[in-house]
């Protein structure tokens, strides 16, 4: 229903935001993370999400899209809500939250209020295949897009890399360092070289 809303913050607490878009409030529900980028009477945009429920009409505010969409992400995960996913979001950005998932590191997402041992196993399992090796690329660069698209040997010789037990960054240092024209076997064989 709203993509985006922009206006003046008149209202502004750690878990939530109140927009005043041409002389109406809106009540957002945001992360730490957001809430901490913003400053009380500056103008401000927010990407939004409208969680219709039967007895509510909950709108949540993001001010990254990256946000905005690790959200609709993490809400793809059975028996993770709107709560649980804006709790996540509020312990980890975006680009954390990637990393986690692909190097498995449950205890990232275990620092959110209300997340337990099993739904941050059962996110990591969820969203494992569906977090692309770019995203795995921006994350361990800090969030900067590459510049080219990775290919798919770079994304097999991640992938087994990853099997062996070598952290996300740790993979993406080593691969950086190898001929990406090489076999797939041959990068990983490469790659373990900078990894020992």
């Amino acid at each position: 229903m709203f993509d985006y809303l922009r206006g003046t913050v008149s209202f502004l607490m750690p878990d939530r935001v109140v927009l005043d878009v041409g002389g109406v409030g809106f009540s957002l529900a945001a992360s730490a993370n957001t809430t901490a980028k913003l400053k009380k009477g500056e103008a401000a945009t927010l990407y939004t999400y409208l969680n219709v429920r039967e007895d509510a009409l909950d709108l949540f505010g993001f001010s990254e899209r990256e946000e905005q969409a690790s959200f609709l992400l993490l809400l793809s995960v059975s028996g993770v809500g709107p709560k649980a996913a804006l709790a996540i979001l509020s312990a980890v950005t975006p680009s954390a939250l990637t990393l986690a998932i692909i190097s498995g590191d449950e205890k990232a997402l275990c620092a959110a209020q209300g997340i337990g041992k099993r739904i941050a196993s059962r996110i990591i399992l969820e969203l494992k295949d569906k977090v692309s090796s770019n995203e795995m690329i921006a994350a361990v660069s800090g969030g900067a897009t590459p510049t080219a698209p990775v290919s798919s040997g770079n994304d097999d010789a991640a992938e087994a890399l990853v099997a062996l037990g070598y952290s996300a960054s740790q993979v993406y240092a080593a691969l950086a360092k190898v001929d990406a024209s090489l076999p797939t076997e041959e990068r990983v064989r490469n790659a373990l070289r900078f990894l020992f």
